[in-house]
């Protein structure tokens, strides 16, 4: 993808928000004023060059009977962008559903999810709408952003990667929108999956911010912090007119699990990504827009009792102890009303709605101790 100046200034603009600390001094002092953010941007080529040379380094699969590939594959008509990687091919194989909607996770999973690849082959696919798929198939796509289309692009992938890798069948996880995506894909063809685990686990959406609203202000209130109370008693609870009072909730939701760290991070490894360009990150942010426009309106008015009810493979939900995005106690409330040969129900105990990320290796133990039994290591 050919890099624009209008590109250059949204990865300028970019960094400028996550280190807006450092930066405002020096433009108040009107330092360098004469410069621009641009050019100034093209400097730091050098700098991740080198970073993501070294990514490619520290983060490879070089295990005798590994796997390391990245391609397009033609998904629902659509060319679409998946990986797979992993550090022994007997190993079962995990599909990921990125969360968002449109938040591919392929610009930074080569770092997040380098430890999971000793245990098994990880799947990493930036959704319809999403990521490198979006940037091969641009905005013409987006009326074929809906619910229905994408779960019969995760059954086509889920077919595809059984028939390449000759498994059976694979393990299924969802974070946060692909809890969704995952639920519909297991409910659909449950003999193509060893158990769905959800994380970030949404149980319904028409209550997840009102009683988020409800356990930020007793979060806040048991802390003693003044201000999340005056602003969160501000905009009160939902439903709200406009934008303000949601905005208000993700701010202090972020604070109060840590979230804003994590997606400072997350960045940061984007922008050092081995194989990606500034193009391919500006189409992970325009991608993540597109998807939410078509897809949270479906979202939201989504009957809850459509994705629960009666599953014919196992139901794992490992869920963060605070999440004020996808609350934990509509998750447990979810799990334990919905009927599966095996179900269970963990919290990690420091974290919120990142905590497949932030916690890896609490998720991971919990992960393994629940699916791995489930295999079958004949294959």
């Amino acid at each position: 993808m050919i890099v624009t100046p209008s590109a250059i200034w949204r990865s300028t603009a970019l960094l400028m928000f996550i280190c807006g600390a450092a930066i405002s001094p020096l433009s108040a002092q009107g330092a360098r004023a004469e410069r621009s953010e641009a050019a100034e941007f093209q400097k730091l080529e050098p700098a991740l060059k080198f970073l993501r040379a070294r990514n490619a380094r520290d983060y490879a699969v070089a295990t005798p009977n590994g796997i390391d590939e990245g391609s397009y594959v033609k998904i629902g008509g659509l060319e679409q962008w998946i990986t797979i990687r992993g550090e022994d091919r007997k190993n079962p194989v995990l599909l990921l559903l990125h969360g968002g909607p449109g938040d591919a996770t392929n610009p930074w999973g080569y770092a997040a999810f380098r430890n999971w690849m000793k245990y098994f082959t990880v799947v990493q696919w930036d959704q319809r709408g999403a990521g490198r798929t979006f940037g091969r198939n641009g905005a013409a796509a987006a009326s074929t952003i809906t619910i229905e289309r994408m779960v019969q692009d995760g059954i086509e992938l889920a077919e595809l990667l059984s028939k390449k890798l000759q498994k059976d069948k694979i393990v299924l996880v969802g974070h946060s929108w692909g809890s969704i995506l995952g639920v519909f894909m297991a409910k659909a063809r449950p003999e193509l999956f060893y158990a769905f685990v959800g994380t970030g686990q949404v149980a319904d959406p028409s209550r997840n911010y009102a009683v988020a609203y409800a356990a930020l202000v007793e979060r806040a209130s048991r802390e003693g912090d003044f201000r999340a109370l005056r602003e969160l008693n501000e905009v009160g609870p939902p439903p709200y007119k406009d934008g303000k009072g949601f905005g208000v909730q993700r701010k202090w939701s972020n604070l109060f699990e840590g979230g804003d760290a994590f997606i400072a991070s997350m960045v940061g490894f984007a922008l050092s990504a081995p194989g990606y360009s500034l193009g391919d990150i500006n189409d992970w942010f325009e991608g993540q827009n597109v998807s939410a426009e078509h897809l949270v309106p479906q979202t939201s008015a989504l009957d809850p009792k459509l994705l629960g009810g009666e599953f014919a493979v196992p139901v794992f939900v490992i869920q963060g102890a605070e999440d004020f995005t996808t609350p934990t106690s509509l998750a447990k409330t979810y799990l334990n009303s919905l009927h599966a040969p095996r179900k269970a129900f963990a919290t990690i105990d420091g974290a919120g709605h990142f905590a497949v990320f932030t916690k890896q290796d609490v998720f991971l133990r919990e992960f393994r101790t629940q699916v791995l039994p489930l295999i079958d290591w004949r294959q």
